[in-house]
This record gives structure tokens, sequence and C-alpha cells, in this order.
């Protein structure tokens, strides 16, 4: 794992030297600093807290929000409109501005104060001994964990997490779970330095008797002098520094960045043209621009923020409730919808970090009850006299599968007869030490304890067990046999289980202790595999996120056996794991031909995890991580969307754009499918917007052409734009039909300018279709009376078609035959009444338009007609895309 200098510098200095010297180089000692030396090193070192970002201020999030580009075009149009003196245009731009952007500053705001509860559900104490005064005797007390200054002496407990780096004092049985730093799921033994310690590189975590902040206690207890806190620690040195690689623009930046380049070019391109054809062929001047700038915003999706800013806060709003969801960027909403690769770690995620009984097998390789009877018995009498505080997860899973009866298959009969002993010593494991004993006789009256006989029971590393071992099946064990047993743990190894080799042996009764050279002439007893137990949900969410599009990948530190076993326990197929060493040898277009073919990446380092992210990125893939260790932190950064549970480490959950209540993939999928919403309902509105925007455009260039009179006028275009944008916020309420949840959704500008082309000519057709209905239902009309019937015609036909195009081109193939939800039912009614009444209305003389004649009405309602049917048949052969 590549570490910080600094982090690096300050825990290898801890470790250097003798724990005298360590001491008195932090001005410390067993008995702790003395309170007001504590809070003079406070103020020289700083609180003992991540030096990860500060969530902004709302109106520092609300100054910052106007940088996407739809509003940064709208902000300019506005800027034209009031150079101009269209005030009214320009102050509907700025109260659309302004709506979008508290809106998207809110929902980021609430989801940081979401994600900080989430933080305050944690540990935040620590205990801690100091002394009031230096005569005063040692107190023990708790902490906050911000408070810890190096020097601080801290006690360790199972259960706590350690809340800085520490150099051990004193050990009793200590391991701890280091996966938050390097990944590996199994506890790690921590000791301390008898005298000079052995070198251990400048790896921090080569040091046995340092214990780093964010690893939790497993088991035992010890205490530890604080040698670094804050930016200094381990977990610190692996954040993202300055000048390191920048994270590249999220899917939604480009997908909103290309859309609005294409609405851009086509705005520099129409309103020039409207005025050089007014100029040319009307012999009109500067009194086309209001229109030409109308023009503009009329194409223009000017509801885009507030759409997209609605649709996403309310998606995250509904997974907020209950806390199982914060969706803390809004953007990444739409992007967890993109997501098509989903990367993640094993331990604790597809399992539950806690081993189960896979096997029992005697030295021929057949399944024998009594291999895990005997290795019960050793794991119930070792945890109780050696008085462990917590029991080994090993011991833990065995005495579990004792007590239920063996796996299906495997040891047929229930298990029985730990009850027929009695314990009398224990040699437990420990540093160096890979092996557990048991001491135990067979149950009855003490009196007779000296008569009986004892016997031995020892478990633990196969190669070590079996060089204790002199028989097996009461036969004479030579090489031969230990190799072929050898090879048989080996084999199981291969296959991802964790293999105990049991033995045992029978000697007379003795009071002396006993010690690890009692462990020899032992009769070999069989072999007890385990396996890592399947998260409950595991395999149903693999399941439904195959389904829905997802590929998911698992990227481990874990041995490359055990990560593919976990896989096809879930039904996923391992295929040919690749690893650590492996993704090293490859070049970066190498590794993403191999990463788009590969399921499971096996003894992944932090940067072999990043690697593979970015090299799917690079690919063309939406790639989502779920992470949770300081190992996991360049994945989360380099990824499309990084996920991390709320119990993660903080600089990490600091660094996600999603955190989940917890590792549940089922939750995550959840979280897609609502992503997959919104970027639906966000789709629906560009469709909708955007085609019939360019169709009223064309068909306002070619009315501008033919017409001695300005099509429209801008008040009239502006009102029209106020009436459609506000209905279509109901289109954030939409629910896409179920296909739309089946397959990653990306906004693809491509693919977008081509439905929007294709239907926006379809609009322009119905429009000019009008043109000749009011020109034959307008023709006895004076010149004045008749342009102001026109504008009234036209204007009630857009509000109608727009209505209708509403409703048929919602989202889904078969939008029209699903239930319309009521917000756009009110919309679509909304508009047609507005498009009707208005110019009867008293509003219609001041807006320079007129009631019309039967006729059109009749007319208008045959071209609708007309026009539906040819929409919905349209639509009804458009292939439903993963993209828009």
């Amino acid at each position: 794992m590549a570490w910080a200098p600094e982090a690096r510098t300050a825990a290898v200095r801890g470790a250097d030297g003798t724990t005298l010297e360590v001491l008195r180089a932090l001005g410390s000692g067993p008995r702790g600093l003395v309170e007001e030396e504590a809070e003079e090193r406070l103020v020289r070192h700083g609180e003992n807290t991540f030096p990860g970002r500060r969530p902004d201020s709302w109106p520092r999030r609300l100054a910052r929000s106007p940088r996407d580009p739809f509003t940064a075009v709208l902000l300019v149009l506005g800027l034209v409109s009031a150079a101009v003196a269209a005030w009214g245009t320009a102050c509907v731009i700025a109260v659309l501005v302004l709506v979008s952007c508290v809106l998207r500053t809110t929902g980021e705001h609430r989801a940081d104060r979401s994600a900080a509860a989430l933080r305050d559900l944690l540990a935040t104490t620590a205990t801690v001994r100091r002394r009031p005064t230096a005569a005063s005797p040692p107190l023990t007390r708790e902490l906050p964990v911000d408070q810890l200054v190096p020097g601080d002496v801290v006690l360790l407990a199972p259960g706590d997490v350690v809340p800085a780096d520490l150099r051990l004092l004193r050990t009793t049985a200590l391991t701890v779970h280091e996966a938050t730093l390097t990944g590996e799921s199994a506890p790690v033994g921590k000791s301390v330095a008898a005298d000079r310690p052995g070198d251990g590189g400048d790896d921090p975590l080569g040091h046995p008797h340092l214990c780093f902040q964010g690893s939790s206690v497993v088991s035992g207890s010890g205490s530890g002098v604080v040698v670094a806190t804050g930016a200094g620690t381990v977990l610190s040195g692996a954040l993202p520094r300055a000048g390191g690689r920048p994270r590249p623009p999220s899917p939604f930046d480009r997908s909103v960045n290309g859309i609005a380049w294409t609405l851009i070019r086509l705005t520099l391109l129409i309103a020039p043209l409207v005025l050089i054809a007014g100029a040319l062929l009307r012999g009109r001047g500067l009194e086309t621009l209001p229109f030409a700038v109308a023009v503009a915003v009329g194409l223009t999706p000017e509801m885009l923020p507030v759409v997209v800013t609605a649709a996403l806060a309310r998606g995250a709003a509904l997974l907020a409730r209950g806390g199982e969801v914060i969706v803390r960027r809004l953007p990444a909403l739409h992007d967890l919808g993109a997501v098509d690769v989903l990367c993640v770690d094993k331990t604790g995620t597809l399992t539950e970090d806690r081993p189960v009984l896979a096997l029992c097998e005697d030295g021929n390789g057949r399944a024998d009850p009594e291999v895990l009877r005997w290795a019960a018995v050793n794991a119930l009498w070792t945890l109780h006299l050696s008085e462990l505080p917590v029991p080994d997860a090993l011991d833990e899973a065995i005495l579990d599968a004792a007590g239920e009866g063996a796996p299906d298959g495997d040891c047929p009969e229930g298990i029985e007869g730990c009850e027929e002993f009695e314990g009398i010593d224990a040699l437990p494991c420990g540093p160096g030490r890979r092996l557990s004993t048991a001491v135990v006789r067979p149950s009855g009256d003490p009196r007779f304890a000296l008569a009986a006989r004892h016997t031995l029971v020892v478990k633990g590393a196969p190669e070590d067990v079996l060089d204790r071992c002199a028989r097996a099946a009461g036969a004479e064990l030579g090489a031969d046999g230990r190799e072929r047993l050898a090879r048989r743990a080996g084999e199981l190894a291969a296959e991802g289980l964790r293999v105990l080799a049991v033995a045992r042996a029978t000697c007379p009764a003795r009071t002396r202790p006993y010690t690890p050279a009692d462990e020899r002439e032992l009769d070999f007893v069989g072999f007890v595999a385990l396996s890592d137990a399947p998260a409950p949900t595991a395999a149903e969410a693999l399941a439904v996120l195959a389904r829905h599009g997802v590929d998911v990948k698992v990227l481990t530190g874990d041995h490359p056996g055990t990560a593919a076993r976990v896989c096809r326990e879930l039904g996923l197929a391992p295929g040919e794991v690749v690893t650590g060493e492996r993704i090293d040898a490859l070049a970066d277009a190498e590794l993403a031909r191999l990463a788009a073919r590969t399921t499971v990446f096996a003894r992944c380092a932090p940067e072999h995890k990043a690697r593979v992210v970015r090299a799917l990125r690079d690919a063309g893939h939406t790639t989502g991580f779920l992470g949770d260790g300081v190992n996991d932190l360049a994945a989360t950064v380099a990824a499309d969307v990084g996920i991390c549970p709320r119990d993660g480490v903080d600089v990490v959950r600091e660094a996600a754009d999603v955190v989940l209540a917890s590792k549940d993939l089922t939750a995550l999928d959840r979280a897609i499918v609502a992503g997959r919403r919104s970027t639906g309902n966000i789709a629906a509105y560009l469709r909708i917007a955007l085609s019939s925007n360019v169709g009223n455009v064309i068909a306002m260039l070619v009315a501008g052409l033919l017409l001695p009179f300005l099509p429209m006028l801008p008040a009239q275009v502006l009102v029209q734009n106020l009436c459609f944008d506000a209905a279509q916020l109901a289109l954030a309420f939409d629910r896409p039909g179920p296909g739309a949840q089946l397959r990653p959704v990306l906004l693809r500008p491509r693919a977008l300018l081509r439905f929007v082309t294709g239907f926006g000519l379809l609009n322009a057709v119905a429009d000019l279709a009008t043109f000749g209905v009011l020109a034959l239902a307008l023709r006895s009309m004076g010149e004045a009376e008749g342009q102001s019937a026109f504008h009234a015609g036209w204007f009630t036909e857009n509000l109608l078609t727009q209505a209708l195009v509403m409703l048929l081109l919602r989202s889904g193939r078969h939008a029209a035959e699903r239930g319309v939800p009521g917000p756009i039912r009110l919309a679509t009614a909304g508009l047609a009444v507005v498009g009707l009444l208005l110019p009867l209305s008293p509003l219609g003389p001041p807006l320079s338009m007129t009631p019309l004649p039967p006729l059109y009405y009749g007319l208008l309602a045959l071209v609708l007609v007309v026009y539906g049917l040819l929409l919905a048949a349209a639509r009804a052969r458009q292939a439903s895309p993963s993209g828009v």
C-alpha cells in the first residue's frame, strides 16, 4: 500500500528502538501523561481527527451551484435578454436559475447532514491512562478520541477500535483486525518487542508491535503508547494528496456537458440565422433581435436544471427514508443508474467475515464426525482454560458446528461428547505459535485424578501439527504419509478453505504444567476445513444485479482459492482468477481487455484495485466500487460512483458519493433502480422538451420566411415556455416502466440528438399543418385581426401538442399503455385548459391574441388526432434504448 511519506515516517519512527527508548523520545511512561502536559501537546499537535474535507456551508454551496453548463447557458441568455430590454424573459430566467440552485444546494446539504448523523453513531471514545499531577497515581478514564496526543497510554480490550497509532507496551493474546488497512479478513497477532525490534522495513504494517488507527481488537488485551495522531497516522497517510491523479468527470458531467454543448451550437447557429433571414427577406432590422432571443430561449430546455435537481432530489429523499441509503452528491444518483460494472470487496460484502465449517475428514479423505468432536474438545477447553476474553473465530465456528451437527453430506451424525472430558491445562496459540493444545481427562471422581490418563488434543496449522505426528489410524506415519497428508491439506487450501489439522496423544496423568515440548508423538486424527460464511442476502442480490444488467467483479486481498470458492457458493462463476502480481505485469490497455472478461481479482493491493477500476472506466464502462477500508480508498476515488457503508473508516466515507446503512447489496440494488428511475424521468423531460422546442423553432423559422409578420411575438413565446416548463416539472414524479429498470440508463447526447431530430421534424409538420388550418379558418379576417388570431391559434396548438407529447413520450416503449401518474394528468390537463382559454380570457388582448372561429377548433382536433396517431406509431417503432 502506498502511504504518504509523513505517515510512514511517523509510524516507523515509533517502531525504531526499544520500548524504553520510544517512551523517552515521547516524554511519556507506562503511567501516562500528566493532564497539563497533555493539554499543551493538544495545542501543539492538534486534534486527533482526519484531515478530510469539511462539509461546505449552505451559502458556499449556493454560490457554487450555477457552474453547470445548462445554468451557464441560461445565465448568458438572461444577460442577452436584459441587454435588449426583454425584461420579462430576463426575470423568468433569473427565477429558474435561482430555483434550480436552491433545490440542488438544499438536497446536497441535507445529504451531508445525514452522513454526519451516521458518523455520530460510531464509537468516539478511548480508554486512556493519565495523571492529574506528576505525583498522583495514574487514573483510567474514557476520553474523546479527538483529544488523544502523542505520549498518551491507551488501554485496549476486545471490540475496541484502535484510536491512534500505538507502540505496544503490554499484550495478552492480543489479535487485531486490520482489514481497513490491508483488506485481509484474518486477525493479526500482536506482541511487545522484547528488545530492539527487528527490521520491518519502511512498511509500517511489517512491525507486529505496532497497532494502527482504524483497526479493531478481536481478542486479548493490551496497552500502548500513542506515537502518531491526526494527519500523522498511517490511516490518514492513505489520503489522496495534492498533485495526485485528479478525479475524472463523472458520467453525469460528461452527459450534461455533451448535451449542453450541442444546444449551445444550435443556439449560436439559429439566433443569427433568424436575424439574417429577417434582414434579407423581410427588410427587418434590430427589431427582430428580441424575437431571435426568444427563439434561442425557446430552443433551450430552461427547466432542465430544475427538473434534474427535482428528479434526483426526490429519488435521494426516497432512499434516505429510514437512513438506508444516503446520496451525498445528487448527480451520483444518475451515475448509479448508469452503472454496468460493480466492483466489490469480498469480506463483509459477499461474506459475513466469519468462518463456518465446510468439512471434516480423516487421514484417508473420508468424512468422520470424530475429527470435529476432537477439534471441538480442543476449542472448548482452550477457550475456558486460557481465559481468552473473546474466542478465536475459528474455534467459535468449530463449536457452533459441534453444537448443530456437521454439514450435510460431510459428517452425517451429530457431534456429542465434549461433556465427557474435563479440562486440565491449555497451551493457546500466540505470536509465532500456530497451534493450540488442550489437556483433558475423562469426567469422573476427582479423587482418582492421579490414576487417570490425560489426553493432549492438538489443533492448528497442518504443517506444524504433522511435524509432531508419529502415527495415523494406528499405523506409523513416515515421511511419505506426512507428504501425502500435507498434499491433501494443500489441495483443500487451494479450494479456498482454511485448513486445521487435529491430532491427539495419551499420557500418564501428572501435576507439573504442560509445555510445548509435550506436543510430540501424536496420533493424527484428521482435518477440519472452514470457509467464509456467505452473507444471507448476497446470492439473491447478485442474481438481481445480473438481471438488472450489472456485472459484479470481486476485488479482494484474500487467497485466490478463497475468493473463487465464495463466488461459486453464491452462484457467481469465478472463471480465471487474476492476482495482483499479474496486474503489475500488464500495461493499461492490456489490463482493460483482461478486466472486461475477468470476474475475480485476488491478492490485490490498494493500487491494484484502483488500476482495475480505472481500466474498466477507460474501456467505456460506468463503474461503481463498494469498499469500507483505507485499502479501498484509491479505488473509491477512481470509480464513477464511490460507495461506502456507514461503518467504514471516516476517510473512505468522506470520499464516497453514496453511503449505505450496511454492506448489503440488496440496498445497493434498490439504489441503482432508484437512479435509473430518476434518469428515466430526466431523459423523458429532455426528449419531450427538446423535440417540441426543435419542432417549434423549425416552424418559427419557416413561418418567419413565409409570413409578412412575426409568427409569434416574444411575449407569447415567453408565456408559452413558462406554461410548458411549469407543466414539465411533473415529469420528476413519473414512474418509468419496468423495462427501464432492467439495464443501465445513461444520458447519451448522440442518441438524444437522433431522437429529437426525428420527433422534432414530426412536431414541425404538425405546426405547418396548423398554419394551413389557420390560413383556411382565418381567410375572412382583416390584416390586424388575422395576425392576432394567427398568434392565438398557434399558441393554442402548441400547448395542446405539447400536452400530447408529454403523455406519449414520457418514458419506456409502452408509456401510453401504463397508468399516468396524478401529477402528469394534472399538468397536461392544465396545459390544455390554458391553451384553449387564455386567448378567450382578459389576458388575450394584452398578449395580442383574439378569440378564434369555431371552424378552427374542429380542424385543429383533426390535426391533433392525426399527429397523435403518427406520434404513437413512431414511438412504437422506436426501440427502447439503454441511453437517450
